[in-house]
């Protein structure tokens, strides 16, 4: 059966996403968890004791009455700690020095994205990774958590903040208000949703627990990041709620036997940029600040809080108000909280915490009597009964308070080690079903490279063998032989396996899948095979690679393979800027050679040229692009580039390389370096407002020049207006000054500018379309459907100027000026094939993802701008706008592509086919190798921090590019079908 080039490409890629989708439900496994959902009160253990019956066998009473957990999100320690802390928040200083107070350092862990977060801090787990895109639509938390025991002991919890909190715990508030936390345009509403209850919930008794969870520092550092002038308003406004809440707390003390206790923390930290997700310090490290006056009095001097884990959270709080600690729980209690109570209590919180971690540990590893852990814990349980003994034969002795500090010492060191062994056993990855999706892809990755002498011939066909003898036979063996597999792997194993829980007529489709496949690649080999050994092909010449064709290869090739090291992954900017500059000097190399070293009369170079139909004499190459410039309006700009062709050719591939040695400087990117300042930093900061002011009416210039060329009079209209109204938004959100005004006016959301851009981005789209659809229906002539393309494209560039940050639209600039110079004085002239022209495509696509100040850690997506134009969180746009703006670099490049070889149809009739399969392979490569990768180094000390995130991004993408081809065919289709 014979298909189209850029069809099996389609097809492939689809088949591909199946696969990986298995491979990631594998990869990301759900993290340890108890066998049981729920911790009760029946299954409290007994205090120890040697040869005595103890009288305390149930849980001990609570040390605070009402608790109020302030968490500020986006909330990093040196906000608090800090000279920041320092100047903004006076009176959370003066607890921290003089007040009962006692501060740490909580560790979080990646993901640091506020539902995995509260997970953390509700339940005392951590999470797992995917639940990084989890968080865009949380669902009910079912495991044993907080609010769940509170709710259970008949405690009153009022929420009011951040709605996730809301579809985590349904039905757990006697009363809330939530606010979505995914605005993050809006910094002052969200918090003051908050703080317009307090007044009235401070003055009742009604509550035992209320939870306030403030957004505003979050999205503020979306927006201009942590050194923004407006940070520390923001502190100061926290700073105020505390002072409220705290004492009206300590007023109504003297009306309850016990006291109160204020949490402050914060769910994760804010990276160097204002986002978050990733592991760097400024990310993981958050301040917890406990407020009571059961504790001691501070010295009057500030010290350097000691460092906890998040986890810690959990049990400390469940032991604090006389809860069961979550059984999920892998936290260790926070000792200086309770080591001005009782030494027997004390004891007794310290063994309820490692008996809990010990059951846990038990459940998730075979044997964990050997932990050194449980082991020790052992120990400390024996002493402690001997510690109860003497303590109820009413020994008071010094003996007596020195071998219970000794207990106490044991028992931490067991709880140390106890925790850092489960946090080891986070997560038990689904081996079967990430085999499955792996062999998938790897099997779509093999036809792909064995169809391509068929694929990118001249024909652009590839002829599926379905029908082949050996086809017949092995496809019934491997049906039987994988089935017998499944069956075997399902049966026996006793972990929870997401490809087994299928159901069988879904895992016998997939395997019918895998054994098609196999019998495909294994044909269409045994053909190749035949093929080369026939006598009547032993004659037929190898083209020789060029030079270029090296270079392209081993560069992606090379690439690649460096994604097997962690410190390339972090900085792949590097390899992807290395691969720009060097293809640049090969562009220069080739231009020098067309231009002087082709001469009049040395017909024996014209030998070694590639087609007959090319130009040999540099006259003849001038006549064909002269022949060009004639049918366009004669500019100034178009004469003079007529008569300077030859030394603007040549300077072209210079040119390039300045441009991108100047995108360098624009934004740091990676980790090493990002918290350097850059060229972005210095236009958008607030006494630089002017000059980004001038940069962003520049840039939008620019943008109409460079683009408006080949679009319709009514095209080139709604693109002036729409870049009009991107100023306009910019200016409305007070990014830039518009040149009339002084000051900065008053800052709104830009809800109307932004939707006036909407609508000419959707007229445009629309406009390029209907030429599409009316060539193709109509087979009208190929302008048609070239303008129809390049309006689409346009469409997309307006939408990519609204919602870059105001800085980065020189970066857009930038790549236009670069597609221009390409178009019009490399590739024309050196006539490059529809394959090289893509990998070209590809190298500066992904360039331009980092030139845009992306990386491969979850902390640079920049989420605000899924929200231009919107009053409130839609998930869909939401989703679709942040996604655009994230791969926009490839994208665009993606569609310019599309836009070139449809112009080149008129000289090749199969270069959309060809580019669009070439498309295919190096978008394939990538993700097939990598997933082999992480598979290997799944046990590696940065899988999560490092590797998971780029597994993420390459598996998005690859999503990504199946809508690139399916356009590439919808065009090649229309393009190939004659009337």
């Amino acid at each position: 059966m014979k298909v189209g080039s850029s069809v099996l490409a389609c097809c492939c890629l689809l088949i591909q996403v199946l696969g990986l989708a298995l491979f990631l439900r594998g990869f990301f496994p759900v993290p340890v968890r108890s066998q049981s959902r729920k911790s009760s009160s029946s299954e409290i253990p007994a205090e120890p004791a040697a040869g005595t019956k103890s009288n305390w066998t149930d849980l001990p009473p609570p040390l605070f009455k009402k608790t109020v957990i302030l968490l500020i999100d986006a909330l990093r320690e040196d906000f608090v700690f800090g000279p920041k802390g320092k100047e903004h928040m006076p009176y959370m200083r003066q607890l921290l020095e003089r007040g009962t107070t006692h501060s740490f350092i909580a560790k979080a862990t990646a993901p640091t994205v506020t539902m995995p977060r509260i997970k953390a801090l509700m339940t005392g787990s951590i999470p797992g990774f995917i639940d990084v895109v989890l968080n865009l639509n949380s669902q009910e938390l079912l495991e044993d958590n907080l609010i769940w025991q509170a709710k259970k002991a008949g405690k009153r919890i009022i929420f009011y903040g951040d709605d996730t909190w809301v579809r985590l715990f349904p039905k757990h508030f006697v009363e809330y208000d939530g606010t979505t936390s995914f605005f993050v345009s809006d910094f002052t509403e969200v918090d003051n949703n908050v703080t317009r209850h307090l007044d009235v919930i401070l003055k009742r008794n009604d509550w035992d627990i209320l939870v306030l969870h403030y957004l505003g520092l979050d999205h503020i550092g979306h927006l201009t990041g942590p050194h923004s002038h407006l940070v520390g308003p923001k502190l100061y406004e926290m700073d105020v709620v505390l002072k409220k809440i705290h004492s009206s707390l300590v007023s109504k003390e003297e009306d309850t036997s016990l006291p109160s206790l204020i949490v402050v923390c914060g769910d994760h930290g804010m990276s160097e940029t204002g986002s978050h997700g990733g592991s760097s310090d400024e990310e993981v490290q958050t301040p917890l600040v406990l407020i009571s006056s059961a504790f001691e009095r501070n010295s009057g001097t500030f010290k350097v809080p000691e460092v906890v884990q998040q986890t810690d959270l959990a049990p400390t709080l469940a032991i604090g108000l006389s809860f069961p600690i979550p059984r999920s729980s892998l936290g260790m209690l926070i000792h200086p909280i309770v080591q001005q109570k009782p030494m027997r209590e004390q004891l007794r919180f310290l063994h309820l915490n490692g008996h809990q971690l010990c059951r846990l540990l038990s459940e998730n590893i075979d044997a964990s009597d050997r932990d050194a852990g449980v082991e020790q814990f052992k120990k400390a349980e024996k002493a402690h009964g001997n510690w109860i003994k003497l303590y109820l034969e009413g020994n008071t002795s010094e003996v007596l308070t020195n071998l219970g500090r000794k207990v106490i010492k044991q028992y931490l060191e067991a709880l140390m080690k106890l925790s850092t062994s489960l946090s080891k056993q986070v997560a038990e990855y689904d081996m079967y079903s990430m085999t499955i999706g792996a062999i998938i892809t790897l099997e779509i990755f093999f036809l792909l490279l064995l169809g391509v002498p068929n694929a990118l011939c001249s024909r652009a066909e590839f002829n599926v063998p379905l029908f082949s003898p050996l086809y017949s036979l092995m496809f019934y063996m491997l049906c039987l032989a994988l089935s017998a597999v499944h069956v075997v792997v399902c049966t026996s194993t006793e972990n929870v396996c997401f490809f087994c829980s299928l159901s069988w007529v879904t895992a016998i489709g997939i395997m019918i899948l895998i054994s098609a496949l196999c019998c495909i690649i294994l044909s269409t080999f045994g053909m190749m095979l035949a093929k080369a050994t026939s006598p009547t092909n032993r004659q037929d010449s190898v083209s020789l690679w060029s030079e270029l064709d090296i270079l392209l290869l081993m560069g992606t090739v090379g690439h690649v393979l460096s994604m097997g090291a962690s410190s390339f992954i972090e900085e792949e900017h590097q390899t992807w800027y290395f691969l720009v500059n060097t293809l640049c000097l090969a562009l220069a190399q080739e231009m020098c050679r067309k231009y002087f070293l082709v001469k009049k009369g040395h017909m024996d170079f014209s030998e070694h040229t590639s087609t007959k139909n090319d130009s040999t004499y540099t006259d003849e190459i001038y006549d064909i692009h002269k022949k060009e410039l004639r049918g366009k309006q004669q500019t100034i700009l178009a004469s003079f580039i007529r008569k300077n062709e030859k030394w603007i050719a040549l300077s072209s591939p210079w040119a390039i390389l300045v441009c991108c040695r100047l995108l360098r400087s624009l934004n740091q990117t990676g980790v090493q370096w990002i918290h350097r300042p850059d060229f972005g930093h210095w236009l958008t900061s607030t006494e630089h407002k002017a000059e980004l002011s001038f940069l962003v009416a520049v840039s939008l210039i620019m943008i109409f020049i460079l683009i408006q060329g080949r679009c319709s009079f009514v095209s080139k209209a709604a693109l002036a207006f729409g870049l009009l109204g991107v100023y306009s938004y910019r200016a409305a959100i007070g990014h830039v000054l518009y040149p009339w005004q002084q000051s900065s006016i008053e800052i709104s959301k830009g809800i109307t500018e932004a939707r006036f851009v909407y609508i000419f981005v959707l007229g445009m789209l629309i406009t390029g379309i209907k030429d599409l659809i009316k060539s193709h229906l109509i087979y009208t002539d190929s302008n048609t459907k070239n303008v129809g393309l390049w309006e689409v494209y346009c469409g997309l560039v307006l939408l990519a100027a609204l919602l870059f940050r105001p800085h980065n639209l020189a970066v857009l600039v930038f790549c236009l000026l670069i597609q221009t110079t390409l178009t019009m004085f490399i590739w024309k002239i050196l006539k490059y094939d529809a394959a090289q022209i893509t990998i070209m495509h590809y190298w500066f696509g992904q360039a331009f993802f980092f030139f845009q100040g992306n990386s491969n850690t979850i902390t640079t997506v920049d989420i605000s701008a899924g929200f231009v134009g919107l009053d409130n969180y839609v998930e869909l746009p939401a989703i679709i706008l942040t996604a655009f703006v994230t791969y926009s670099g490839p994208l665009l490049w993606s569609v310019h592509l599309l836009c070139y070889l449809s112009s080149e149809t008129n000289r090749v009739s199969t270069s959309i086919a060809h580019g669009c399969y070439c498309y295919a392979i190096i978008r394939s490569l990538p993700v097939t190798v990598y997933i082999i990768l992480v598979t290997a180094l799944r046990y590696h000390l940065f899988i999560w921090s490092v590797f998971s995130p780029k597994l993420l991004y390459e598996v998005i993408h690859l999503f990504i590019s199946v809508g690139v081809c399916l356009t590439f065919t919808a065009v090649d289709k229309n393009q190939t079908v004659k009337p």
